[in-house]
């Protein structure tokens, strides 16, 4: 498979309309086609971010491509010095292509996964695109907080959760955001949708006191344990899916 194939198949499952539409509402992004290899393409890597560590990896499974979420570069470069990952996987000729903003908000992207994983039905999308995408997902449970709290540990495989609120109060919505999507504003909708718990990550002091103020309950994850999750779980439908190709997760253990 070469690398615009691959490129164009990606998008299948995350179009980059779904990006657009975040950028047009004041976001930004970079995802799409970061580096470009004209190798014939026969194993993937799929991972959270591209770092030495990731590239080393791709190395040793003879990858011809890196698939990462968060964009490999985000902002302008001002140079490429030993040690820049992207340097790396230029050097050993490893196509890089990121699926930030479309992926965060795709129909089954790293938010659906999110509100899957933290167990019950996805009943509401918050900022909803239509067709199923969007962010922000508002879930029906019957859970205390605790319950949940260990629930997310054991299927994110994380021990990295700090819980704020009345740890046994009885859930029956929780609204969540992949990455460090909550602000004011989400929390707002939150309420708004009936939710009594907010899942999320990085969340800013002033934006946790807000919610707890407001009576909510918080779990506040990190960053790497909200999205590794889904981007593993689209890595492994890519592999159902990509018969042609030998498709590797590299999870970065600093993180976990």
């Amino acid at each position: 498979m070469k690398y615009r194939e691959l490129y164009k198949k990606l998008l299948e499952y995350a179009p980059m309309e779904i990006s657009d539409r975040f950028v047009a509402e004041g976001a930004y992004d970079n995802s799409g086609m970061i580096l470009e290899t004209d190798k014939d393409i026969k194993t993937v890597v799929f991972c959270l971010d591209l770092t030495e560590n990731s590239v080393e990896y791709a190395i040793e499974k003879g990858a011809g491509a890196i698939v990462t979420h968060h964009p490999a570069i985000y902002r302008p470069v001002k140079n490429l010095l030993d040690g820049s990952a992207i340097l790396k996987a230029a050097n050993a000729g490893i196509g890089v292509i990121s699926n930030h903003l479309n992926l965060d908000g795709a129909k089954e992207g790293i938010d659906y996964h999110l509100a899957k994983g933290l167990g019950g039905e996805i009943v509401e999308i918050l900022d909803d695109f239509g067709n199923g995408e969007g962010y922000g997902r508002v879930s029906r449970v019957n859970s205390t907080v605790c319950e949940i709290a260990e629930r997310y540990k054991k299927e994110f495989g994380t021990e990295k959760v700090w819980i704020y609120g009345d740890k046994c109060k009885r859930i029956t919505r929780i609204a969540s955001f992949c990455g460090a999507g909550l602000g004011d504003a989400e929390i707002e909708q939150a309420m708004g949708a009936g939710a009594d718990l907010v899942v999320s990550a990085d969340i800013p002091h002033h934006v946790l006191l807000n919610a707890i103020q407001k009576g909510l309950c918080v779990l506040n994850c990190t960053h790497y344990g909200t999205e590794n999750y889904g981007m593993k779980k689209f890595s492994e439908r890519c592999a159902a899916d990509i018969k042609n190709l030998k498709i590797y997760f590299f999870e970065d253990e600093r993180f976990i």
